[in-house]
């Protein structure tokens, strides 16, 4: 049946027959401060049982006392038992909600850019929990990373259809947080042709850009304002680019006008696409094919030096359980590039993991660094880019870091 308004306002006015979930007394509180997530034990299971619901099917949220709390999603098999995706009662989950959310977050987009490379929509930061969609000019890369926004899937694209026309769709579901929510693996073709790349131009410098082959969604959009920020220190430098994907810092370094640049990836896919990149800017790069610990410590073996350092590895703590032994990995990535800083160097370290908090990477650094008797001072503090934007009663939103550090002898 094709979409309508008509069959829109049946929709909206279809939300009084969702299922009921309630809750148990006095846990609204964390909600009614602006968070979206419901825990399982927060759940009366004895007046609402999960069991009751399949895997992404909606509801209606209620307190203890019946007061209405908005429409959520469901999943009995995870932690996180329901997300909250709409707090009025007559825009209930789907098409026409979708197509709002999207509208509101364009807006937001095309104040910082003034072409249609970003993320469009980052999850909960827009009120869309579990939904990543990336725009590349005509094309969009979508992540579903929920059991909720797997069963909107058609909405999702009618509504991206709605809203920015793309002449191409790829769903890249291919995130382990799928597994966590019962979903199936997989990349694949929603609508149009996707190409194999796509350019994307940032700070003056064309990058060739894997989609479906690439890590997450192809570009890491959220370090573009710290790449930019980076290279301002680049002028004259040897600079290495540590994890380097498709040479984001390192191919802005060189436009720049660093002395030489290296980067370091253990892709050799990505490598070379960081090469046709240097190519077809004319600028020029040198390659390293490896781990990244394994390569920085050959690097120290060999006495090498360098003025700036990047280091943006993945996320070493995925979960919480993972903290002690990813904050040691943190540790030992930060004080092998330490060692390779020549004086009065430059440090930039990252952290996207969400689970590590700021002050941490800086005691990580400073721990480091006094291991290996250097002086470290934070210069310059970074964060994700306004496409990425946090919702401030929700602390995983604010997840990346990149702090630069000049580094002396002790």
């Amino acid at each position: 049946m094709p979409i309508t308004d008509e069959t829109e306002a049946a929709a909206a006015a279809g939300g009084a027959d969702l299922p009921l979930l309630r809750l148990k007394p006095g846990e609204e509180r964390r909600l009614h401060a602006g968070h979206l997530w419901v825990y399982s034990n927060e759940i009366d299971v004895v007046a609402t049982p999960l069991v009751a619901f399949e895997p992404g099917q909606c509801a209606r949220l209620e307190s203890s006392k019946g007061r209405f709390l908005g429409y959520v999603y469901v999943n009995p098999r995870t932690l996180i038992a329901a997300r909250l995706v709409s707090r009025d009662a007559a825009y209930p989950p789907g098409r026409a909600l979708l197509v709002h959310r999207l509208k509101v977050a364009l807006a937001l987009r095309e104040r910082f850019h003034s072409k249609p490379f970003y993320r469009l929509a980052f999850g909960e930061s827009d009120l869309l929990p579990g939904l990543v969609v990336d725009r590349y000019g005509d094309v969009c890369v979508v992540q579903l990373g929920t059991a909720g926004m797997e069963a909107m899937k058609t909405a999702v694209l009618e509504a991206l259809e709605r809203v920015v026309a793309p002449r191409a769709v790829l769903w890249k579901n291919d995130s382990s947080a799928r597994e966590l929510e019962g979903l199936a693996i997989g990349v694949e073709t929603a609508q149009g042709e996707v190409p194999e790349s796509i350019e994307v131009e940032e700070g003056g410098v064309r990058f060739t850009v894997p989609l479906a082959a690439g890590q997450k969604t192809g570009w890491f959009f959220d370090q573009a304002v710290n790449r930019i920020a980076a290279a301002r220190h680049c002028a004259g430098a040897r600079v290495l680019d540590v994890f380097s994907y498709v040479g984001g810092f390192g191919l802005q370094a060189a436009r720049a006008g660093a002395r030489e640049v290296t980067c370091v990836d253990a892709s050799a896919a990505a490598l070379t696409a960081a090469s046709a990149s240097a190519a077809a800017n004319g600028l020029e790069l040198a390659t390293l094919k490896g781990e990244a610990f394994a390569v920085l410590e050959s690097l120290v073996e060999q006495r090498r030096r360098f003025d700036v350092i990047v280091l943006d590895p993945p996320a070493f703590i995925k979960r919480r359980k993972d903290h002690g032994k990813g904050l040691a990995a943190y540790r030992r990535l930060n004080q092998l590039a330490l060692q390779l800083l020549d004086r009065d160097g430059l440090l930039v370290s990252c952290s996207c993991s969400s689970h590590l908090l700021e002050s941490e990477l800086i005691e990580a650094v400073q721990r480091a660094a006094r291991h290996v008797d250097r002086f470290v001072q934070l210069v310059e503090v970074g964060g994700q880019a306004p496409d990425h934007p946090v919702h401030p009663a929700i602390p995983e939103t604010r997840y990346l870091k990149a702090l630069t550090f000049r580094v002396t002898p002790a």
